[in-house]
């Protein structure tokens, strides 16, 4: 079984369609949405569908993400942002994955929903950086075991880049797989903040973060709803 984790903060624009996606898919889930204190029609979303369980954390994707692995009942724990779709028979392919001991934990491609050409460039780079490094950012759709994620202690409670710190930890632990499918995310903050810019400041919070500096450019972590 696979339980789907999605933590929500004003999401109501791109949840609707990232629930009407995972729904049209086969296979053993569960759909679990966290909720870190919406003020639009996010939790009404997610409580009128029969399929998914609600609950509410203090706000952080990392504390929400933390709170649906507590309550969740699936061998894979399939972290999701809210603004990202996954790809057909995603689910399926997981759950065939769990008799294969050999496989831990992965994540997929990816792709933003936008046309700029900047934007391809970026997933390439995106890709190909996972690829070399086995480090998965969070709208690749991190999948990992239950028992290994709760091994590991699950996301560490920063309030940026709690992603890239868990699977610092995750590939000394496994070899996580990269599938080739892609799942795509809403571009929104990207095109809004400027493609370019989004991609400096994204590459000066990584450059600080290597080299232990205080982290520069967190704008780009602001809400863009």
């Amino acid at each position: 079984m696979i339980s789907v984790i999605i933590p929500t903060l004003n999401e109501e624009k791109t949840l609707p369609a990232t629930l009407r996606e995972i729904f049209k898919q086969r296979g053993d889930y569960e759909v679990i949405v966290v909720d870190g204190g919406s003020s639009d029609w996010t939790c009404a979303i997610a409580r009128a569908e029969s399929r998914v369980r609600l609950f509410t954390a203090s706000r952080g994707r990392a504390r929400q993400m933390n709170a649906g692995a507590r309550v969740a009942c699936g061998e894979w724990l399939l972290f999701l942002h809210a603004d990202t779709v996954l790809p057909a028979d995603a689910l399926q392919r997981l759950n065939a994955l769990e008799a294969d001991a050999s496989c831990a934990a992965g994540g997929f491609r990816h792709r933003f929903s936008g046309k700029h050409w900047g934007l391809r460039l970026i997933s390439w780079m995106h890709n190909l950086r996972c690829r070399l490094t086995k480090v998965f950012y969070g709208d690749q759709a991190l999948f990992v075991r239950h028992r290994l994620f709760e091994q590991l202690g699950g996301f560490p409670q920063e309030p940026i880049l709690e992603d890239v710190l868990f699977c610092e930890k995750l590939r000394k632990a496994t070899r996580p797989v990269l599938l080739n499918d892609y799942v795509v995310t809403d571009s929104r903050k990207f095109e809004q903040m400027g493609v370019w810019r989004s991609l400096a400041r994204v590459a000066l919070i990584l450059t600080c973060y290597e080299l232990g500096l205080p982290i520069a450019g967190k704008v780009f972590f602001s809400p863009i709803r």
